[in-house]
């Protein structure tokens, strides 16, 4: 028992020492197991199904020592991080005051045979400007706990340390992006002149800048994925730095990014963590692909590819296989690509926890987009002595040199106007604001080169379609899209022309570059057309839509960063200071003690209720039988990601009340009427009945 606690506080402490936490570390390490040393866990060991409390007997201890913060990472690296409660609470509650009462009432099994063997260090107590600051420290220091246990029990269960994390140090990291852009000196043409300009300017502000808060606001086309790399990786080198973490709002561009980094930096140094990656941890799989596998556990790899649902919700997480990974973000360099997707919902959240991990956890975050969102009172607000340093400066490169489009605003057309305006184009680009749009106008289109794109598709439907998409662009092939906005997510596509129904200037300025994306056109022969819809915006887009045509208003040019600022400045007075943390996340972190359960139960990025729908096609096909005969298992259900669409409630029951669906015993369902399921444009918002489905 003795060596596991050993093995574990030093594991602990080495993680902890990144936040200056070492002596924590190591209490929690020694104190998380004291409860196996009572005579009731020995019998389990001995084959006991009695349920025996060993975690609690290790918190009371560090309560004792008036270790507040290891108490509670002790308390929750079995079942989670509990909620504080209150002193008074009943001993049986599964609060942390309920189980010390407990505790202090001796209805703890005796475990006091520890004391012969060791005793537990004394600690200086850590002091905490407020609790905001007292339980991101305790989420962290949890998370290295949960970690050295893992690690030191599996080191024991194997006989020995399995491969994990690895990958080159950072110098060696550099030195390989370093060769991938020298064929990009001298520079050839005017625009990649720019690109070279800025991508050097990123690697001297790498060097001469120390941790902290910074924008990085580069034009579509200038480059920003390498340009923010190039930074990222000076500065980690330059600052002692441990690894790189690119968090980005949708798959479709992890996959995109992703590759890159791994063709410049090689496959064994990029971990690409989220819901469509999957990796093989059986024995039968290839080692490198049982590291990736094992890495998505705690991110101990050089660079970390993640969803912003995957960061975020782990870092307000109390479970410890969302925790585990957290304390690999101290000491670390974190892109936060396209930054104007923050959600807005959880943006004083979102803010607060970039904040810390700032000012207390040594890392530089990087706020890198195009559209950069007006955060700058919120950082001010848990952030006031660090203001954000943008890395380049637009002295530093001709705007103008990225001005590949024009935009032409129109009054509101009906759908047919916008399909006789497609129509006219022997390659063009629609993105409309709901499903329900891009089914009509798809529907009104010659069908000869016409495409639609929408999450009504499964996700390997939309992939097999961008690629034939990207071929006839390529081959100068007729080429009409309709898309819902999820093609302005960085999906790699260059149109001549782009109708965009009205929305959030945000999403203007994302579906303008997918327009003359390469800069081969003249601007003036791409034409971005922004027209109001006979159909009302739905709900969720009212207020950019309101925000964006008063941005319009004032400013000619939409591109410009004055027009930017007004949006999101506007944007955010129109929703107003308690939108800004619609589940009141803060203010339950600040009035209530250590409210670590509460606070997970809150906080869901993705707080929709859709539900999945499997389409038992292509591989589909073969995953569905898996699901039906019984299989469950985490890696099943990502590869059925792959061939579900998520639907919204009344589209859902529809289905199943005209008999078009399967629902198996888990609540998993399956499309059985495949009539519904067009090749063209996805699930039908109709069901057999021909009821009809708002979206």
């Amino acid at each position: 028992m003795l060596e596991h606690l050993d093995g574990t506080a030093e594991l602990c402490a080495g993680f902890a020492a990144a936040f200056r936490a070492e002596d924590q570390g190591r209490l929690a390490g020694l104190a998380h197991d004291l409860g196996k040393y009572s005579v009731a866990f020995q019998r389990r060991l001995q084959g006991s199904t009695e349920h025996v409390d060993h975690a609690t007997a290790g918190a009371a201890e560090c309560c004792k020592l008036e270790q507040i913060c290891s108490a509670f990472a002790v308390a929750g690296h079995h079942g989670g991080l509990p909620d504080g409660g209150g002193k008074g609470d009943h001993c049986e509650e599964g609060t942390f005051w309920g189980r010390m009462r407990r505790a202090a009432l001796g209805k703890l099994e005796p475990y006091g045979a520890w004391e012969k063997e060791f005793k537990l260090p004394a600690v200086p107590k850590r002091r905490f400007s407020g609790p905001l600051e007292e339980i991101f420290f305790t989420r962290m220091l949890y998370s290295c706990l949960v970690d050295g246990d893992f690690l030191d029990t599996e080191t024991f269960m194997a006989g020995g340390e399995k491969e994990r994390g690895g990958g080159e140090p950072m110098e060696m990291l550099e030195d390989k992006l370093r060769t991938y852009v020298s064929g990009w000196f001298p520079p050839q043409s005017e625009l990649n002149r720019e690109r070279c300009g800025i991508l050097e300017r990123c690697m001297e502000q790498g060097e001469v800048q120390s941790p902290g808060l910074f924008t990085l606001t580069i034009p579509t086309g200038g480059g920003k994925t390498v340009a923010s790399l190039a930074f990222a990786l000076r500065h980690a080198r330059t600052y002692g730095l441990r690894r790189l973490i690119y968090v980005i709002p949708y798959t479709s561009i992890i996959e995109q990014n992703a590759q890159v980094f791994r063709d410049i930096l090689g496959d064994e140094n990029v971990l690409e963590h989220h819901s469509g990656v999957l990796y093989d941890i059986e024995d039968e799989a290839g080692p490198g692909n049982a590291r990736l596998a094992r890495a998505t556990e705690n991110w101990d790899m050089p660079v970390v590819v993640t969803t912003a649902v995957q960061f975020f919700e782990s870092l307000f997480a109390n479970r410890s296989s969302q925790c585990r990974k957290l304390h690999n973000l101290a000491q670390s360099v974190i892109i936060f690509d396209e930054a104007q997707m923050l959600p807005v919902p959880y943006l004083r959240p979102c803010v607060c926890a970039i904040a810390q991990l700032v000012k207390d956890y040594g890392a530089s975050a990087v706020l890198c987009t195009a559209t950069q969102p007006a955060l700058d009172g919120i950082f001010r607000e848990f952030l006031p002595d660090r203001p954000a340093v943008e890395l380049c400066p637009r002295e530093m490169f001709h705007q103008e040199i990225f001005q590949r489009v024009i935009f032409r605003r129109e009054g509101k057309l009906s759908w047919e106007t916008v399909a006789e305006r497609i129509g006219g184009q022997k390659q063009a680009l629609c993105v409309v604001n709901s499903r329900k749009s891009a089914q009509t106008v798809y529907g009104l289109l010659d069908k000869e080169g016409a495409f639609h794109l929408s999450t009504l598709m499964y996700p390997a439907h939309r992939k097999a379609v961008l690629k034939e998409i990207r071929v006839r662009l390529k081959d100068g092939l007729p080429c009409r899209v309709v898309s819902t906005s999820l093609i302005e997510a960085g999906v790699d596509v260059d149109f001549p022309a782009v109708f965009r129904e009205e929305a959030g200037l945000d999403s203007i300025l994302q579906a303008a570059g997918r327009c003359n994306r390469e800069g081969k056109r003249p601007a003036e022969e791409s034409i971005v057309t922004i027209f109001q819809s006979e159909t009302p915006p739905p709900s969720l887009f009212e207020l950019p839509v309101a925000a964006g045509r008063q941005a319009l208003r004032s400013y000619d040019q939409p591109d410009s960063q004055e027009a930017i600022r007004c949006y999101f400045q506007e944007l955010l007075d129109l929703k107003g200071p308690e939108a800004l943390d619609q589940k009141n996340i803060l203010t339950v972190m600040e009035r209530e003690f250590m409210p670590f359960r509460r606070i997970a139960e809150r906080f869901h990025l993705i707080d929709s209720e859709t539900k999945s729908v499997y389409i038992p096609l292509e591989e589909g096909e073969e995953l569905v039988r898996r699901l039906r005969s019984g299989e469950r298992s985490r890696e099943l259900f990502r590869a059925l990601g792959q061939y579900g669409v998520s639907v919204y409630p009344p589209h859902f029951k529809a289905l199943d009340m005209a008999g078009d669906l399967e629902v198996l015993e888990d609540g998993s369902a399956v499309l059985t009427n495949l009539v519904l399921y067009d090749s063209t444009t996805g699930l039908s918002m109709t069901a057999d009945e021909g009821k009809f489905l708002a979206i």
